[in-house]
This record gives C-alpha cells, sequence and structure tokens, in this order.
C-alpha cells in the first residue's frame, strides 16, 4: 500500500512538472513572437523615415536649384539706358543705386537729374524720364493723371543749426513757431541772444513739402532764402551762426549739427521705429500704362528688392524692403 501511494505521488509530480513545463514554453514563445513584430515594426519606422528624409531632401534640393536658377535669371545684365529725374534729396541714394546697377550691368547706362521732386513728378508725366523721384507722397491730382508710387525709402528730415549753435533739441511747436515768426530770437529756446534766420527749400521741393506738412506750416514760413537744393541749405546753414534749416538725414554732413526734435535724435533707427516725427517717403514715380523699357524695368525691380536694402542704409535712409 505504502509502495502505491509512493508511485501515485510521484506520477503527480511528473505531470506537474510537465504542464509547467509547457506553460512556460508557450510564454516564451509568445515573448519572442511580440518582440519579433516590434522588431519589425521599427525596421519599418526607421526605413519609412529614412525614405521621407531622402525625399524631403530630394525637394528640398530641387527647390533651392529652381531658386537659384530664378535668381541667376533675374541678374541676367540688361543693356539700354535708364533715365531718372526728380528729388535732390534723392541724390545719394539714387546715386548709390545708379552705380550698383551699372556696375551689374556693364552695357548699361543710368543718369539722375537733380531738378527737385515736383519737376522730376512733371518730368515722368510729360515722358521726359524713365522714372520719377520724389521725397514726398503723390497728391491726389497727380494720381489722377495716372501716376503711380511706389516708396523705396524712409527718410528723416533733419532739423539744422550751425556748429557753433548752443540750442540741442526743439520742440515741434517752437520750429513751427520760429518758422511761421513767432519766435525770432535764440535766447527764445534756450540759445544765445542773436536773430534767428530761416532757410528752407523751393516751392515744389519734396523736403519743403514734408516739412511744412509735418509741422503745420504750410504757407506760412517766413524764410529768408528759398534755396534750390538739400546742398545749398546745408553750406548756407554752415556758414551763418543765426541760421536754422532742414535737410535731408541722408545728405546731412559734420558740417552742420542736427538738432534732436521733442528730445529724439533723427538717426535710421528712429526713423525706423517711428519714434522721430520728421519723415517723409522716398518715392519712384512712373506713369499707370506707359510700360517700362527693359533697363528701366531691371532698374526699378532692382531698387525696390531687398538686394538693394543694404546700399540704401548705408546712403542714410531706412529701406521699406528688408
Amino acid at each position: 500500500m505504502r509502495k502505491m501511494i509512493t508511485m501515485a505521488v510521484t506520477a503527480a509530480l511528473a505531470i506537474s512538472t510537465l504542464t509547467a513545463c509547457g506553460k512556460t514554453d508557450k510564454k516564451e514563445t509568445t515573448a519572442s513572437t511580440a518582440a519579433t513584430t516590434a522588431s519589425t515594426a521599427s525596421t519599418a519606422a526607421t526605413t519609412a523615415s529614412t525614405e521621407a528624409k531622402t525625399e524631403a531632401k530630394a525637394e528640398a534640393k530641387d527647390t533651392s536649384a529652381a531658386a537659384a536658377e530664378s535668381k541667376a535669371d533675374a541678374q541676367t545684365p540688361v543693356s539700354g539706358s535708364v533715365a531718372t529725374d526728380g528729388s535732390t534729396s534723392m541724390e545719394k541714394v539714387i546715386g548709390a543705386l545708379g552705380e550698383a546697377f551699372t556696375k551689374a550691368n556693364p552695357d548699361a547706362t543710368f543718369t539722375y537729374n537733380p531738378t527737385g521732386s515736383g519737376s522730376g513728378i512733371t518730368a515722368v508725366s510729360e515722358g521726359r524720364c524713365d522714372i520719377g523721384l520724389s521725397s514726398r507722397a503723390l497728391k491726389d491730382e497727380e494720381k489722377s493723371q495716372g501716376l503711380v508710387e511706389t516708396t523705396l525709402a524712409l527718410d528723416g528730415i533733419a532739423i539744422i543749426v550751425n556748429k557753433e549753435n548752443t540750442v540741442e533739441d526743439l520742440s515741434l511747436d517752437d520750429i513751427a513757431k520760429i518758422y511761421t515768426g513767432e519766435i525770432t530770437n535764440w535766447s527764445e529756446v534756450g540759445g544765445e541772444d542773436a536773430d534767428i534766420v530761416l532757410i528752407g527749400r523751393e516751392a515744389g521741393s519734396g523736403t519743403r513739402d514734408g516739412f511744412e506738412s509735418i509741422t503745420g506750416t504750410s504757407d506760412s514760413c517766413k524764410y529768408r532764402q528759398e534755396l534750390t537744393s538739400t546742398g545749398d541749405v546745408i553750406t548756407t546753414v554752415s556758414s551763418n551762426p543765426g541760421a536754422i534749416g532742414y535737410a535731408s538725414l541722408a545728405a546731412v554732413k559734420d558740417t552742420v549739427k542736427k538738432v534732436s526734435v521733442d528730445g529724439v535724435e533723427a538717426t535710421e533707427e528712429t526713423v525706423k521705429d517711428g519714434s522721430y516725427k520728421v519723415q517723409r517717403p522716398f518715392v519712384l514715380v512712373t506713369k499707370d500704362g506707359t510700360e517700362l523699357s527693359e533697363a528701366a524695368q531691371a532698374f526699378f525691380d532692382y531698387a525696390t528688392s531687398k538686394d538693394a536694402a543694404d546700399i540704401i542704409s548705408a546712403a542714410g535712409a531706412v529701406a521699406v524692403a528688408e
């Protein structure tokens, strides 16, 4: 009997061991299968990612090549002439742009006739130049004649005095009162006891129009002298201790002193952020319905592109395209 019990126990243990082994093998097989599946999925994901990156790189390369080709086409040299006429305040900016343009297009010629904004606007209207230059926005009546303005840059109108003048800052209201004759002596605005000599630009000047519009002094200024160019204004102020004038920031030299307005100095940065209030646009003027020549169109496109921004900035103005 005892022997039979021992045999039964032994058999039960054997069966238990076999069952346990079977379960373990099944778990191991399941785990192995799962690991294999995960590995396959990972491989597929890696492959898909690699293919996607390869495709993206190919597309980027194609896009880059197309852009490079387009840029090369845009830089294809042109021949012919480009005639500009107008604002004397734009001389430095337009001169620098013209020089860069002809350097890139040696078979093209570029001319600039500094006659003043009003004359430049008339010249393009009458077909006497390709592109007019104005240092003020076009008036409604000018636009009604089919003229089109494209803002090239922004320019501050600097208020300038003789270097011997001790005045450093004027309010916009002070400037208006000075130019309308309400304030006539520098001592009234913190300076020396000396008569104020008012220097300005001629009628039709874009600088004058901008200055008078901003200060609210249109047709009210009591000028001692009305000069026909920015350079003449700077020269006259530099030689007269009591003089005050206004000139394009891009043209101001160290022969005169800039006076800040309402505590803000005229700089490229303050014109750009709008904190310097005495500013105006530099405008390219064309005529609607009149097609520009190949050379004139190429210059227009270049001057208004981002490629010209650094040149405009170096000339003292603030480029619109950046």
